[in-house]
């Protein structure tokens, strides 16, 4: 079924346009992660020193960050079609520039071009794919950012490639950029004939279900949560491979594939927290990610190498379950604010993962990296302040 006929029907899910959305997601951040695939290239190349690695994330995640909020604002008011595949354009620009940047100017620009174009991407594919849904909101965000969690898990495989052959062989995965491109074409075209058939319906936006300041006061609420979810997401994906080979002297290879079981368990857990939401309610399942992992990480800076591996399953699966739910639930507190809302929510988690990793790196060197799991074991706490949120299924028809 071509992208055309699944958006034929506004009432349908849409879900060739989903497993697009999906793919491109996927693709696209597996170009965002070749910039940490590529450190070790560079810092070899041009001498650079931690600080300016740091600098390189600084530019990518500024952009990426910063812009999101500010791109989902202006395409709720003034849609745009294909600014998708522009977006994808201006993260190929990006890869290309960084294969061949002889200096740290150009190499600062080249990460700033890919942060932008994941800014132009996510909130415009999150309204997309809300679109495309068919009411199955949750089923719809999981399926799209489970295909972001693909793509960030490629990093570590994408370093044994990008590595051996040098920095010029990034442009080798322009080809993922140009794939992404023509199918988000096609995705544009089935947005623009959606948009004129809402507009030949006259469709209404649905009312916000709470005030404006009940909505505000609970989406401050929900970002607490999405900084707790995230500080302690990094201490597992920046540096459990640290700690398993500080604490118990595992190889670097056993470590690399117990943070692959740890990232498969946060796929699982990212597609399995929509459709569940869509069942019990999305407070339920936020309620559930959050305060339901708090046993295991509080157990996890006490365990032995084979329940600290097991521990990391469930941990992965329900705290991952939370960003759909949360993600679902701030769109339908701000109906009209769709692209906003996710340009909010996902350059705040971006925003929160580079910020954590430096506080924990920091906490690290002054104290331990066991030190770092005690403290984060805690953060699921902050979860109780789920107790405010309102329960949007009982205001619901």
């Amino acid at each position: 079924m071509g992208l055309n006929e699944a958006g034929k029907t506004s009432s349908g899910t849409a879900f060739a346009v989903l497993v697009a959305l999906s793919v491109s997601h996927l693709l696209n951040d597996t170009i965002q992660s070749l910039i940490a695939a590529v450190y070790p290239v560079l810092k070899e190349a041009y001498a650079l020193t931690f600080t300016q690695i740091g600098l390189i994330t600084l530019a990518f995640q500024f952009t990426a960050s910063l812009l999101q909020p500010l791109v989902g604002l202006y395409t709720d008011r003034r849609p745009l079609p294909f600014s998708l595949t522009v977006g994808m354009g201006v993260t190929l620009g990006g890869l290309l520039l960084l294969s061949v940047a002889d200096n740290l100017h150009a190499i600062l620009l080249a990460a700033a071009l890919v942060g932008v174009g994941s800014a132009i991407f996510h909130p415009e594919a999150s309204r997309m794919a809300r679109l495309a849904s068919g009411g199955r909101h949750g089923l719809a965000q999981s399926l799209f950012q489970v295909g972001g969690n693909g793509g960030s898990a490629l990093g570590p495989l994408l370093a044994a490639f990008v590595v051996p052959w040098g920095q010029g062989s990034l442009a080798w995965f322009s080809v993922a950029a140009v794939v992404a491109m023509v199918i988000l074409f096609r995705v544009g075209l089935w947005y623009r004939a959606h948009l004129a058939e809402r507009v030949a319906k006259k469709v209404v936006t649905t009312p916000a279900p709470v005030s404006s300041r009940r909505a505000a006061f609970a989406i401050g609420i929900l970002l607490c949560l999405i900084f707790s979810k995230y500080f302690y997401l990094t201490s597992l994906t920046s540096y459990y491979t640290l700690y398993l080979i500080d604490t118990f002297g595992v190889s670097v290879q056993g470590a690399q594939l117990r943070l692959f079981v740890f990232l498969g368990a946060v796929a699982a857990g990212t597609f399995i927290g929509g459709p569940v939401g869509d069942r019990v309610g999305f407070k339920a399942v936020i309620w559930g990610s959050i305060l339901g992992v708090l046993p295991f990480t509080l157990a996890l800076p006490h365990m032995n190498l084979f329940w600290t591996t097991v521990l990391t399953v469930p941990i992965g699966l329900i705290l991952a379950s939370a960003f759909s739910a949360i993600m679902v639930y701030a769109q339908e507190l701000l109906p009209s604010r769709v692209g906003m809302v996710a340009g909010l929510f996902f350059g705040f988690a971006f925003g929160m993962g580079g910020v954590g990793a430096a506080v924990l790196g920091w906490l690290a060197d002054e104290t331990s990296i066991g030190y770092v799991y005690r403290v984060c074991a805690f953060l699921p706490l902050i979860g109780l302040l789920t107790a405010f949120l309102p329960n949007l299924r009982a205001n619901k028809s």
